[in-house]
């Protein structure tokens, strides 16, 4: 391979939220941190090197995006998930939680319902609360292998609740679904017939394996497009978090008019010219990397899969479709959410995202962040094999 994902690159001592913060959140020091969704790899070259650029001239000032940026976007969404879309539709933001704040603010009234899928990523939640809005969940199904969508719930749900707004995670985090076709589209005919807005949280888009497909919702039809923002962000894909930089795409003009004056509202006006740089670059060169990056992480879930299945059966895999993020079945150990969050921390010696944390639905399940190089990933298989043979 041309990049070497293998490689160790200290992060204690950076500032890292991931490493270096353990105690500030209740984990001991000696924690292996595999749960919050940045990676343990370096950014693309070409992005290194238009940071480096950027702080080589030494000024930075109030700066917008040009054509350049707009033909990038472009091109990506285009090549990557066959959604051929106007960029000048787009919005920056500092990040897609932020953006999703927003977006409930501009949509809805306080105490307004809004519906979500859980287990799911819990920033919605917060985001809704936070917000003074009603909390309605459409609980995903498990068949023990696989998740779907309960579509007669979804829309009774939407129907008894009055529901004026859902957010979408596509692909899915943490369960890891890349959403067919199919599904959307049934998911956006129940959501057109109630009038109900959807928000899109299509940040995983680029990570998709082998035999699947990501469907962009606003390019099922010009209705649909009319009646939904996509939220996208080169963060987790070129491992940008600390950049904030997001671009939300809303092709509705009268909804982006009233996105931009609640922007305007907050005190919101020019992107970060770092962030701007870095998603160019990443767009415009990240391609390869991404690539490469992809068959390593494919790599490193083929391990857990065996290690699981040869040293570790008690523990299950949710065959991910999309995603860096596995989800990890812990329900046949017999312990309560309590004690399975003491396991993992205390005896495994691992912090991961625990299950309820996306929602009761997630009690018995942990998320798992395997975009490590692959020596990292084996210790905490390792700590973890050596955490379940003393309870078994």
């Amino acid at each position: 391979m041309k990049y070497d994902f293998d490689e160790i690159i200290p992060r204690r001592h950076t500032n890292s939220l991931k490493y270096d913060c353990a105690r500030q959140r209740g984990k001991p020091a000696d924690v292996l941190p595999m749960w919050v969704a940045d990676m343990d790899f370096r950014t693309p070259p070409a992005v290194r090197e238009a940071l480096a650029a950027r702080a080589a001239h030494g000024i930075f000032g109030y700066s917008e995006p040009d054509k350049t940026y707009f033909d990038a976007l472009a091109d990506w969404f285009s090549t990557r998930r066959g959604w051929e879309v106007d960029p000048y539709t787009s919005v920056r933001t500092p990040g897609v939680v932020f953006a999703l704040c927003t977006l409930i603010r501009c949509l809805t009234e306080p105490g307004d319902a809004i519906l979500v899928q859980e287990p799911v990523y819990y920033c919605f939640q917060e985001s809704i609360r936070a917000n003074g809005r009603g909390l309605v969940v459409n609980e995903l199904l498990f068949d023990g292998r696989k998740y779907s969508i309960d579509f007669a719930d979804f829309e009774q749900k939407i129907i008894e609740n009055k529901v004026k707004l859902f957010i979408l995670c596509s692909p899915h985090n943490p369960v890891g679904r890349v959403w067919k076709k199919e599904e959307l589209e049934k998911t956006a005919e129940i959501c057109l017939r109630h009038n109900v807005f959807v928000i899109a949280d299509e940040i995983h888009g680029d990570f998709v394996y082998p035999g699947h497909r990501h469907t962009v919702f606003a390019s099922l039809s010009g209705e649909v497009a009319a009646r939904c923002a996509v939220c996208t962000a080169p963060s987790k894909t070129f491992n940008l978090a600390g950049l904030h930089i997001a671009d939300i795409f809303i092709e509705n003009a009268a909804v982006r008019r009233t996105f931009k004056k609640e922007l305007d509202a907050q005190g919101f006006s020019q992107a970060n010219i770092m962030g701007l740089d870095a998603c160019k670059a990443a767009y415009q060169s990240g391609a390869e990397w991404l690539d490469q990056l992809i068959g390593y992480l494919l790599g490193n879930l083929a391990l857990m899969r065996e290690t699981f299945r040869t040293r570790m059966p008690q523990i299950q895999l949710v065959e991910p479709e999309g995603t860096y993020l596995p989800w990890v079945d812990f329900s046949k150990l017999g312990l309560d959410v309590p004690e399975l969050d003491r396991f993992i921390v205390e005896r495994a010696k691992l912090w991961l995202d625990g299950g309820t944390m996306f929602g009761a639905g997630g009690a018995g399940f942990q998320r798992f962040n395997i975009a490590a190089p692959r020596s990292v990933l084996r210790q905490a298989l390792d700590r973890l094999e050596n955490a379940v043979r003393q309870i078994s």
